[in-house]
């Protein structure tokens, strides 16, 4: 068992001991320390409370089970509106929707992409842009979060 596994399996009870799901969990090894940020979201939205109360009892079962051999920030959030896209789970609940990707290495000579989530399976999603359909395997995608369609054409004015 991987740390990813490893670390899902221990912080999945306690975030659903607290009425919430595990969203996603990104671990990420710095030089002299590493990040081990938790999403977690329930229907109605996550509350600073919820993430207050599940960070400190995470935090008192992460020292007891002690997966990480480094010093490590903990931190707790909503995944938020423009939520980060983290499983190929998470990619087929949004088929749809704009999305952007920033990848490890280019494909087709770019590293960033933004567009319609066309379709997506174990290995691959398929994203629509400029009127073309490129693949991106799962293995190349560094980051990809929900893109928003915000329109504030009917702004009021502020007098």
């Amino acid at each position: 068992m991987g740390l990813s596994e490893k670390l899902e399996a221990i912080i999945k009870p306690v975030v659903e001991s607290f009425g919430c799901v595990l969203w996603g969990v990104e671990f990420r090894p710095l030089q002299k320390s590493a990040l081990l940020r938790i999403f977690i979201d329930k229907q109605g939205g996550v509350s600073l409370d919820d993430c207050s109360n599940v960070s400190y009892q995470l935090s008192g079962v992460l020292d007891v089970e002690d997966p990480i051999q480094m010093p490590y920030t903990l931190e707790v959030s909503s995944p938020g509106i423009d939520r980060p896209l983290l499983k190929p789970e998470h990619f087929t609940e949004y088929r749809g929707a704009t999305i952007k990707v920033r990848l490890q290495w280019p494909i087709e000579g770019s590293r960033n992409f933004q567009g319609i989530l066309e379709s997506s399976n174990d290995e691959q999603i398929e994203l629509a842009q400029d009127g073309r359909v490129i693949q991106i395997p799962y293995a190349a995608i560094t980051k990809a979060r929900l893109k928003l369609d915000v329109d504030f054409s009917n702004k009021g004015s502020l007098q």
